[in-house]
């Protein structure tokens, strides 16, 4: 079976992100906010669900990999008026 027949791009896809836990509350390692590390903050958040999706996020790789695109804005972040 060939890896197109697996696995499918989901348009609009119910992920029901939330990443927002700080990482000194979690089990897992958890890589740094660019974004964050540049400012010295700990405000940005990938995406929050049902609020916002960072203008840096580019999408989610497997397993769990966020794509992030800092210091460029991803060209085509959608805000909500998009």
């Amino acid at each position: 079976m060939k890896q197109k027949d697996v696995i499918k791009k989901l348009s609009g896809a119910n992920m029901d992100i939330d990443l927002t836990t700080p990482s000194d509350e979690i089990s897992w390692e958890q890589s740094k906010c660019p974004w964050n590390v540049t400012e010295k903050t700990n405000e940005h958040r990938c995406a929050i669900r049902s609020k916002s999706i960072c203008k840096y996020f580019c999408g989610i790789d497997y397993l769990d990999a966020v794509k992030c695109c800092y210091p460029k804005e991803n060209p085509h972040h959608l805000n909500r008026d998009s």
